[in-house]
């Protein structure tokens, strides 16, 4: 049977020590640096002392500025007298990592956080370390097999997830009830004041946009997301009745673009009905909003006759290591450690990132958690598995900011919707 996203399961080990470079695996020791010393006596003692260590770790910067990195990087040192770590920590976004680590892989952090849909490419370069032993079987025991899958490549792992990637909806229950919120057309039907806007349309670069074209049936590369012969069928009949939606919806004085807006304005003057963003934002919106923050699965949409459930991406946010890392056994278990149930529950406590670990799922304050109630649930009924295929990947976000920005100015409009989406569907062509 299948492993649910957060249902019970006992965790096991925390740290590992074992690691890759490329695609083998290697075996590093964690043991001390010993020396030997010759007493008055002339007997030989060996003396211990502490293993100087550097490690750089690449880390988002919400997580700095919070102080999580600063106090897990003081508690794994206690827990590691054998070493005697310097870190340097450094700002690096995970939707950015992939870039900044092929820049130049022998300079960039021995430990950085990414988003697991860079992974094929991050392989492909043998920039990351495949990992083994005690550290595979923690990934591959304390998650769901869906959040496992994230970070597997060819069977083999190399990352630990530490929390969903995927987004859910907000919104202002000042505003819109529960039973608004079930569908766009409803949200959008709403009677709002002339300066709210009832929903705010946001592409993100293509990552959320693509909600609406998988949430209607479409795909690409197939329903294995690997049939690179099948191509993209966002430009048939169905697609193009989405498109068209799309048109319509950015168009609507009612919608606002997120591009042109404040989001974190318009919630806290209670401008805005609904929007979609991670868990990351939701320190913001509930600053803002207080007991009027609603949170849900985001909702149905009906472009052609038919509702729709919108099928955000889904994916994980996990920690790597770089398979050039000087340190290889520290920068294995300090990623471990990172990514383990007691570290997890401290980043949810500190920044509301909802583990992947499920014993650290099941603990109460993540069960009371209504952030981590939506993304689960989102995750079951309203997601669809990001591609990570390196075909996708440099194909997909490349092309696919065009659709927003040209609707939103008007260079994509009803008329010429077939073209523009024929165009589109060639881009992902694999040769």
């Amino acid at each position: 049977m299948k492993r649910k996203v957060l249902s019970l399961f006992m965790a096991t080990t925390l740290i590992a020590s074992l690691a890759g470079c490329s695609n083998e695996t290697a075996t590093s020791s964690t043991g001390t640096a010993n020396t030997a010393e010759t007493t008055e006596a002339g007997e030989t003692e060996v003396s211990t002392e502490p293993e100087a260590v550097s490690l750089t770790v690449w880390a988002p910067e919400n997580q700095i500025q919070n102080g999580t990195m600063d106090s897990m990087t003081k508690s794994f040192q206690e827990l590691h007298p054998e070493w005697d770590i310097t870190f340097t920590v450094e700002a690096q976004g995970e939707d950015t990592a992939k870039d900044q680590v092929l820049r130049d892989v022998a300079a960039a952090g021995d430990v950085f956080f990414f988003a697991n849909d860079q992974l094929n490419e991050l392989v492909n370069a043998g920039a990351i370390a495949r990992l083994g032993g005690s550290t595979e079987e923690m990934v591959k025991t304390t998650m769901a097999e869906a959040v496992v899958d994230t970070v597997t490549v060819d069977d083999a792992i190399y990352a630990i997830p530490f929390t969903h990637n995927t987004f859910f909806m907000y919104y202002d229950k000042s505003l819109l009830s529960e039973e608004d919120i079930k569908s766009i057309e409803s949200i959008m039907a709403k009677e709002t004041p002339d300066n709210v806007y009832n929903f705010c349309f946001d592409s993100a670069g293509g990552w959320k946009l693509g909600s609406w074209y998988y949430g209607a049936g479409l795909t690409i590369y197939g329903e294995s997301q690997v049939d690179f012969a099948a191509g993209a069928n966002w430009n048939n009949e169905t697609g193009i009745a989405v498109t068209n939606y799309l048109i319509d919806l950015v168009n609507n004085p009612k919608t606002a673009y997120a591009d042109d807006v404040s989001l974190s304005e318009l919630t806290a003057d209670h401008r805005i009905g609904a929007w979609f963003d991670g868990s990351w934002n939701y320190n913001l919106y509930k600053e803002a909003l207080g007991d009027d923050l609603g949170l849900a699965v985001i909702p149905t949409f009906n472009p052609d006759g038919n509702d729709y459930q919108l099928k955000g991406f889904y994916g994980s946010k996990a920690i790597g290591v770089n398979s050039h890392a000087e340190n290889t056994a520290v920068a294995v278990a300090f990623a471990a450690y990172l990514g383990s149930e007691e570290m997890q529950l401290q980043r949810f406590k500190e920044s509301g990132q909802a583990p992947t670990n499920l014993a650290a799922g099941e603990n109460e304050a993540v069960q009371s958690d209504e952030v981590a109630k939506v993304i689960v649930e989102e995750a079951n009924i309203a997601s669809v598995m990001q591609p990570i295929s390196a075909e996708f990947g440099s194909k997909y976000w490349e092309n696919v900011v065009a659709i927003a920005a040209e609707i939103r100015s008007g260079e994509l409009n009803k008329e010429n919707a077939q073209e523009k989406m024929d165009k589109f569907v060639a881009t992902l062509a694999v040769e």
